[in-house]
């Protein structure tokens, strides 16, 4: 339990990841990242370690992307906004829609993260 008596839940590897590139991409102290977050400076350092030695191992936190923008307004001009799609090499696919619930995304990537 955290010092306000509230569970914390384990975050995924996709979560610790992301908060190890958001941390990366800051430009902030670890201590000043980890004070905004709520996060104790040596959690962040377990999942930069874990991060690393991922990536030393040949796993890359650096994906190629494609962006494709594949529909048509009202006015028949290409539209940008209808969807988010994430698709990976596995075959798993993930779009999104304006207004999308984020709480359910982030259900579904902790599922996919345990596959």
């Amino acid at each position: 339990m955290s010092e306000a008596g509230e569970v914390r839940r384990r975050r995924s590897r996709s979560e610790a990841a992301a908060l190890v590139a958001e941390y990366e991409a800051s430009g902030l102290t670890r201590e000043a990242f980890c004070r905004e977050r709520n996060l104790a400076v040596g959690t962040l350092d377990k999942y930069r370690r874990r991060a690393h030695k991922s990536q030393a191992a040949g796993g890359s936190s650096v994906v190629p992307v494609e962006v494709v923008w594949s529909g048509r307004n009202a006015h028949g001009d290409p539209s940008r906004d209808n969807a988010l799609v994430v698709e990976v090499r596995s075959g798993h696919r993930i779009e999104v829609r304006r207004g999308f619930d984020g709480r359910t995304l982030e259900q579904l990537l902790g599922i996919l993260d345990r596959m």
